[in-house]
């Protein structure tokens, strides 16, 4: 039996996998294999302009930077995703959230970039980051306001603000929800949809809802994503509340089309190591998009280690897509598995108590035969194993394991509480993360 804080393993088998009976404890529904391709079944439609195939993958400014952004921060972010050989794993999109405008509009009503941070403008700035290979994305809002108050939002200005930003060379759209007037979400949404399959048609549009009125149920057939929570922040209990939240929408997502529980806070000094890694198992698991929101120009090396793990990657970018879920759960004990190609499964065991506790993920839970003997596929450590039937593994506190029949194990953690500064923040013990890969033998 292995020990560690989060597994994440992937699981590859040869033969068709079926659900068995139900595993011992208590689990939050049906086996993995009764999902089957659900998200082909409830998502009836999907935006059809050929983007965001697999999650989106990129950098946001917003939870490092907020407000103090300008157009140098950008351009050394296009260098060092390049640099790092992060664009090389995936991350092409370079997204600048709000605050990046002038408070007012021009003469003719058009957007303006701010004169002080960005004063050579968005499209020089597209044009730079062009040349690199990558994307940039903007942002703004469904309201008259974006959230910060410093600049206007789209409201009522929908077809005039693409057309802008079109002629601009921008590829994203993130699109909050404030300032709205009570006006109804759905039509405002729609609006700018429209606007964007009209003059926009190669943008990536990312709804900004905060998950307030289900725009799972309903906004994909207006964009790419959509967020189904409100904003993270760089704490445990923020993350694990919005990966909650998120999985109750599994079955909405799919190629076309993603749930999206926030950026991600890996390397920006509000959790452990082993935490971040857990953040970033489970946002790859459940097929969130994986926007880095630290400065990856001076990330560090353990920070760099975790955003970079291709292996982990390779589960969230899976042509399947289909999203990951909590498939086991028991006071605090879970596990958490998802379809890949080839009759792969990918599959975390995640300790949420407070102390050490051995979890095991039952074949029958994660949908393989129950006999069936596979090569387990440990993507932390990138080593392999052997198991039949089941997979269990001691988990520390706050810690997970992935594992992938072909199964993976992405990482595990131990917590406690310290004190920075003038208040107090959970933290873990590092550990080794382990994640695994099963393959029928």
């Amino acid at each position: 039996m292995a020990r560690a804080s989060l597994l994440f393993a992937l699981l590859a088998v040869a033969a068709t996998a079926v659900a068995g009976a139900r595993a011992p404890g208590t689990a939050t529904g049906p086996p993995l294999a009764a999902y089957g391709n659900a998200s082909s079944v409830v998502r009836r439609r999907a935006v059809e302009n050929g983007l965001g195939r697999t999650p989106q993958m990129g950098w946001n400014s917003w939870n490092h930077f907020f407000c103090q952004i300008n157009e140098e921060i950008i351009r050394e972010t296009a260098d060092a995703l390049i640099n790092t050989g992060l664009a090389k794993l995936g991350y092409k999109y370079v997204n600048i959230d709000d605050c990046w405008a002038e408070p007012n509009r021009d003469y003719q009503g058009n957007m303006v970039p701010n004169k002080q941070s960005f004063p050579s403008g968005i499209k020089a700035l597209a044009d730079y980051v062009h040349a690199k290979g990558l994307k940039l994305g903007v942002y703004s809002d469904a309201g008259t306001q974006t959230c910060s108050l410093r600049m206007p939002g789209s409201l009522d200005h929908e077809e005039q603000d693409v057309k802008t930003f079109s002629s601009w060379g921008v590829d994203y759209l993130k699109y909050d929800n404030c300032n709205n007037g009570g006006r109804n979400v759905v039509e405002r949404y729609t609006k700018m949809s429209n606007a964007i399959r009209k003059y926009g048609k190669n943008i990536f549009f990312s709804l900004c809802e905060w998950g307030d009125n289900n725009p799972a149920t309903w906004a994909g057939g207006m964009g790419n994503s959509w967020r189904t929570t409100g904003d993270i922040a760089d704490n445990w209990n923020s993350m694990t509340s919005r990966a909650d939240q998120n999985d109750k929408w599994a079955s909405y997502a799919g190629p076309g089309g993603w749930n999206d529980p926030d950026m991600l806070e890996v390397g920006n000094g509000g959790m452990t190591e082993a935490e971040y890694r857990s953040h970033f198992s489970i946002w790859a698991l459940a097929k969130a998009p994986l926007l880095i929101g630290c400065d990856v120009r001076s990330m560090s090396q353990a920070t760099k280690d975790i955003i970079s793990n291709s292996e982990v990657i390779a589960v969230n970018q899976d042509s399947l897509g289909v999203q990951g879920k909590k498939v086991q759960s028991s006071n605090g004990l879970e596990v958490w598995a998802g379809p890949l190609t080839g009759n792969r499964k990918a599959v975390v065991l995640w300790n949420r108590q407070g102390y050490q506790a051995t979890i095991t993920a039952y074949w029958s839970s994660v949908g393989l035969r129950a006999s069936a003997a596979v090569t387990v596929r440990d993507l932390w450590a990138h080593s392999s194993s052997s198991a039949q039937g089941q997979i269990s593994a001691s988990v520390a506190p706050h810690d997970c394991k992935d594992v992938h029949p072909h199964t993976k194990v992405i990482c595990r953690r131990k917590h406690r509480r310290v004190r920075i500064g003038g208040y107090s923040r959970s933290s873990t013990d590092q550990d080794s993360g382990k994640g695994f890969a099963v393959k029928d033998r």
